[in-house]
């Protein structure tokens, strides 16, 4: 099981970088461009491409505060140092990678039902950014 601990030891794991507006807003742009080339079709793609669209949301929010993470893993444990986040926001982006995964690297037949929840998980990221207290995130990255 991945932690924070384990992160924080592995190379482009968890590393504290200047914070990054441009950056976050490049990652928020990604995810809303993403979000929009989803259309209902029932393909795997669909499952592929919402993942992506709430991992590069959560990403945006990690680039402001100044957090670096290339391990997928390590930035969805990122989430629940993020107060605004529920245990349910996290559940749901752990399962849409188990999902992503299999439909891309299993050749599973997954279908995104709705894009409803990954709309409402990529705004959530844009309110949370809003107000997003970045020394707190910080300071529970040091406290491991």
């Amino acid at each position: 099981m991945v932690t924070i601990n384990w992160c924080l030891t592995q190379k482009n794991g968890i590393e504290l970088i200047e914070p990054n507006d441009n950056l976050s807003q490049s990652y928020f742009k990604e995810a809303k461009e993403t979000l929009l080339q989803i259309r209902g079709t029932g393909s795997k793609w669909e499952v592929i491409m919402a993942y992506y669209a709430c991992y590069h949301a959560l990403y945006a929010l990690l680039q402001k505060a100044g957090i670096k993470c290339e391990i997928h893993d390590c930035t969805i444990e990122m989430l629940p140092l993020i107060k605004a986040f529920t245990n349910q926001d996290y559940l749901f982006l752990q399962n849409l990678k188990r999902r992503r995964i299999d439909a891309q690297y299993y050749l599973k037949p997954e279908r995104l039902e709705s894009p409803h929840p990954v709309k409402q998980f990529v705004l959530r990221c844009e309110e949370i950014a809003q107000n997003l207290d970045v020394a707190a995130i910080r300071g529970k990255i040091h406290v491991w």
